[in-house]
């Protein structure tokens, strides 16, 4: 696997818009569950995020003993639709707020995080509205995307210059070998779940040296 990235880029990653440097992985075991989305698009998708769990080293469960499932996916046609579903706006506070926010910058995908105590996640909510391209994808690439995409707290603009995802001659997308090499990385057993100092980053890229 090839990577090009310097210490500073992966900081980039994981920087948020005020300048302040924060990092988080999951702390307990991931439980997805899909909504919204036809049943013979289930199996790659939950395939899909299967995949980038096992590559980072992580886990899965069948049920998560405090919340149940701790991963929803909602795949919707409109953002409008955020509105109409029940109780969700006790999960996502200010969602009243966040729609018209959505729909000004036509946005094709959001993500919000809960963090635990040590400020590893907790819990993840993915709203992918399938219009457009995004509609147009094969499940398997979208299973990747929104999966890298929340196996850790990346910066708001970590995917703003560079896809998840790279294009093989097969016509095949996969994922991009410099996100897939910093996700194992910061996976590693002796990293912390969760990180503010922007030092962090380079342990990161230490681990990449090694491979």
């Amino acid at each position: 696997m090839s990577v090009t990235l310097e210490p500073e880029q992966i900081e980039r990653l994981f920087t948020r818009e005020d300048g302040t440097y924060q990092f988080a992985r999951w702390g307990r075991p991931i439980v997805p569950v899909i909504f919204g989305v036809e049943e013979q698009s289930l199996p790659p998708l939950k395939g899909a995020i299967e995949a980038i769990v096992a590559m980072v080293g992580h886990t899965m469960a069948e049920t998560d003993p405090e919340l149940g499932t701790n991963l929803m996916i909602f795949l919707l046609k409109d953002w409008e639709e955020l509105t109409e579903l029940d109780g969700l706006d006790m999960m996502i506070p200010g969602l009243g707020a966040l729609v018209p926010r959505l729909q000004a910058a036509k946005a094709s995908q959001y993500r919000a995080f809960r963090f635990d105590e040590y400020g590893a996640i907790r819990a993840a909510f993915v709203f992918l509205r399938m219009t457009g391209q995004m509609a147009l994808r094969p499940a398997e690439e979208i299973g990747l995307d929104l999966a890298l995409k929340s196996i850790a707290d990346w910066g708001p603009n970590a995917f703003a210059t560079r896809s998840s995802l790279v294009r093989g001659a097969d016509g095949v997308g996969r994922l991009h070998p410099d996100f897939a090499a910093v996700a194992q990385a910061a996976y590693d057993p002796v990293l912390p779940a969760s990180a503010t100092d922007p030092s962090h980053a380079l342990r990161i890229f230490a681990r990449l040296q090694r491979n």
